[in-house]
């Protein structure tokens, strides 16, 4: 089963909303898409499986990511690869 991250218009901005969580509130549609993504990359490399839908103003999906848990852990440790040290 996979967690659900939304990023959803809210009356002053935009929230980000996860199950069992408080929502978290942006003026800014790219901070909580670019926040809730984030999430989604931590929760991935902890090995869950992750998806993130992003909600135009109307209610339609504008976006979904889907992180599989075991992709995410190689991207992460393929970026810290190429880290300069």
């Amino acid at each position: 089963m996979r967690d659900v991250i939304t990023v959803a218009p809210a009356d002053s901005g935009w929230a980000v909303l996860h199950e069992g969580a408080e929502p978290w509130l942006f003026r800014s549609g790219a901070q909580a898409e670019w926040s809730a993504r984030r999430l989604g990359e931590v929760l991935a490399e902890s090995g869950r499986a992750v998806e993130v839908r992003i909600l135009l103003r109307g209610g339609q999906l504008g976006g979904r990511f889907v992180w599989d848990p075991a992709e995410a852990a190689a991207q992460w440790r393929r970026a810290r690869e190429l880290e300069p040290a």
